[in-house]
């Protein structure tokens, strides 16, 4: 849900319908007229609400106990997997005709079957709401006590080189956070 963050804010923008009056005779429609008026801005409301708590569940639980450090043997910044998500699929999703109530019928299956092949295919690290607070992506082999693992996905809010040692969380077989291990 937290890669969505900025369709939504997308969605609001697009489909928000606030009637403005500066005469004399101008009077509040009242809410319910008003959410009438405005039900995907709503949802798209709660849904950024919901992206919200869901970004500090996640960051409170990045900050809990890490595994065994690992060093850094070879890296490659990933970091245009970002990009790809947001041209792929976040852009094109604007195009629907919001007043179409089947195109937004169409447009929330897509989300939901798009959200699972994003899960089910581990793509989920490509998310644009995590670059634009400040996380990078790297593809990385790593010598762990247990030996060297190859190919794994590295979420870190900062820089990372060669030949540095991590602690890390496993978010999933092969997608990690990680941080520096302090010295």
């Amino acid at each position: 849900m937290i890669s969505l963050g900025l369709l939504f804010v997308f969605f609001i923008i697009m489909t928000i319908n606030i009637p403005i009056c500066m005469g004399k005779n101008c009077s509040f429609i009242g809410f319910q007229e008003l959410l009438k008026n405005n039900i995907l801005p709503f949802i798209s409301v709660l849904f950024l609400i919901y992206c919200f708590f869901a970004y500090k569940r996640f960051n409170y639980e990045l900050d809990g106990a890490t595994d065994i450090p690992f060093k850094i043997k070879n890296i490659k910044s990933i970091n245009y997997e970002h990009l790809t998500f947001l041209a792929t699929y976040v852009v094109p999703l604007i195009s629907f005709d919001f007043d179409s109530h089947r195109q937004i019928i169409v447009l929330a299956l897509l989300l939901v079957v798009m959200g699972v092949i994003y899960i089910k295919t581990d793509l989920f690290y490509a998310n644009p709401s995590l670059a634009l607070l400040g996380f990078h992506i790297y593809e990385v082999d790593g010598n762990f006590k247990t030996g060297t693992r190859n190919g794994i996905i590295l979420i870190s809010r900062c820089k990372l080189k060669e030949n540095e040692h991590i602690s890390y969380i496993k978010l999933d077989e092969r997608i990690y956070y990680a941080k520096k291990v302090k010295s």
